[in-house]
């Protein structure tokens, strides 16, 4: 898409900035939703954990009560980053399409860059921020359970 019109790529270099802007956004409301999510569920891992010595005198429903809000609360924070993720991921091929006519392609340049160039360490690969973060849901699902578990068997 090779722009020689000086006003189509003025217009092209808007449309790029304003596609830049929208991609940050959502990047800021998913940091957002993260400290939302990790904020409730510390509270309530925190909350179970001072009533953990009752919960075993308690009948089993309450701590499958417990387990279904821990669990679905990840789930739902599991599910929003994915969402943002595949939305950024529909942002930056906009992006990368709209650096076709543009005299430089930053964030072509710098994702070809990631790739290229391998994350020193015992990471063999760049891990992509939206596939670490989802491992954090996980973790609390398994710890709901885990609680689960450990008020039945006492």
């Amino acid at each position: 898409m090779a722009l020689s019109d000086p006003e189509q790529r003025a217009e092209v270099l808007e449309l790029y900035k304003l596609a830049v802007e929208m991609a940050d956004r959502v990047s800021v409301r998913r940091g957002t939703a993260n400290a939302f999510f990790l904020t409730v569920q510390t509270t309530f891992v925190a909350l179970i954990g001072l009533g953990f010595p009752k919960l075993s005198n308690a009948p089993w429903w309450v701590s499958a009560s417990l387990l279904l809000v821990g669990v679905t609360l990840s789930a739902t924070w599991w599910m929003q980053l994915r969402s943002y993720r595949d939305l950024n991921t529909a942002k930056f091929k906009v992006i990368i399409k709209l650096e076709e006519g543009l005299p430089a392609k930053i964030f072509t340049d710098e994702w070809d860059q990631l790739r290229r160039d391998p994350v020193h360490g015992w990471r063999k690969r760049y891990a992509e921020l939206g596939t670490s973060e989802r491992v954090i849901p996980v973790v609390f699902a398994v710890a709901h359970l885990l609680v689960f578990v450990g008020t039945l068997t006492m």
